[in-house]
């Protein structure tokens, strides 16, 4: 018998002691969530121990814009002349039915029952909630989970994010300038990774395992920026609000996968849409400033909006998962083959769209 040479003789991975990795995969969303709610703890109970400098706080408190843009930048490197419709329709869709849809609904409530909102829920605080998305849960979700299609709708978070959609669904004239270089400058990294993945596709490969690195890390950065006492100052309303938030504009997503991108099986993925970003935060203190008539209500809107970054960033990975479990469509991304190998499951997803629509 011939000998084997042990040096081109594929390793056996070892079975870890703590399934660290595994564990967070068997959770959905799991790689954005758990670090998520670590960073959330940390930030609030030892901020001390995240701010002592260097690489630990370059690390661990601000890192999270450099690593989305770097999984921006990986993301595009994906997006071919064959993908690049498909990702721009899915961006449309995902921007309209979370963004315009439910800002239009929100507006025609004001006009219905006053900026007073109801059950101590201001216009202003269910807006800022509601119109827009968490760019950061959807990367991690889609790319556990989901196609180039779907990561590459990331650009319809660089869109909502923040006050944009706010200013202009309010009619806030003061500050409701179109903040064209920031829109630009969020889409910058995505646009040069498809220039280089296209120029080069050695560097798609390079690229590809950039999502499973760096999710957990930003993760666990952004959530350093949630205060859990502001959340629990916003009380039972804002709860009530991220509970609303996440299925309903979650569903109008789904809807538009559905009816729309006629994505079958993988509709389910519209639920992870249904979030509210860590960025409108801010946005009730910048309405305010906008329109003196909305700044009686910043104080308490921005507390609920807070709440709801916590529970949509929870809830709606969950109504994801449990939709695409539902239709046999929970599979990972990307699986790895009896030698080792990396095998695209992305065939699996298609055909599921193919035959389930």
């Amino acid at each position: 018998m011939e000998a084997i040479d042990e040096r081109h003789a594929t390793p056996r991975p070892r079975r870890p002691i703590v399934p660290l990795f595994t564990g967070m995969q068997r959770i959905p969303g799991g790689l954005m969530l758990i670090p998520l709610i670590l960073g959330s703890l940390f930030g609030t109970f030892l901020p001390d121990a995240i701010g002592i400098g260097s690489f630990t706080t370059a690390l661990f408190k601000d890192s999270a814009l450099p690593l989305i843009a770097l999984l921006i930048f990986a993301t595009g490197a994906q997006v071919t002349g064959r993908t690049g419709g498909p990702i721009l329709a899915t961006a449309g869709v995902v921007l309209l039915m979370k963004s315009i849809v439910p800002g239009t609904l929100v507006v025609l409530l004001g006009l219905a029952v006053g900026i007073d909102g109801v059950a101590g829920l201001s216009i202003l605080a269910i807006l800022a909630a509601a119109d827009n998305s968490n760019g950061g849960l959807w990367l991690a979700f889609s790319g556990q989970y989901g196609d180039e299609r779907d990561r590459g709708a990331y650009m319809a978070s660089a869109i909502n994010d923040g006050p944009f959609f706010s200013l202009l669904f309010l009619g806030a004239s003061g500050l409701g300038d179109i903040p064209l270089m920031a829109l630009v400058a969020a889409i910058v990294p995505f646009l040069l990774g498809v220039l280089v993945g296209n120029l080069d596709s050695a560097w798609r490969d390079v690229l590809l395992p950039v999502p499973n690195i760096v999710i957990p890390f930003f993760a666990f950065a952004l959530g350093t920026g949630i205060d859990l006492g502001a959340i629990a100052e916003g009380g039972l309303q804002g709860l009530v609000l991220g509970l609303i938030v996440a299925p309903v504009t979650g569903f109008f997503v789904y809807l538009g996968y559905k009816a729309m991108l006629r994505r079958g099986a993988m509709s389910g993925m519209g639920f992870a849409a249904g979030t509210t970003a860590g960025n409108s935060v801010a946005t009730p203190a910048v309405v305010g400033l906008a329109d003196p008539d909305f700044a009686k209500y910043v104080d308490v809107a921005t507390a609920q909006v807070a709440a709801s970054v916590l529970v949509t960033a929870i809830l709606a990975p969950l109504l994801a998962a449990a939709m695409l479990k539902r239709a046999g469509a929970l599979i990972p991304a990307r699986i790895t083959g009896g030698h080792g190998e990396v095998v695209p499951t992305k065939v699996i997803s298609h055909a599921q769209d193919e035959g389930m629509t």
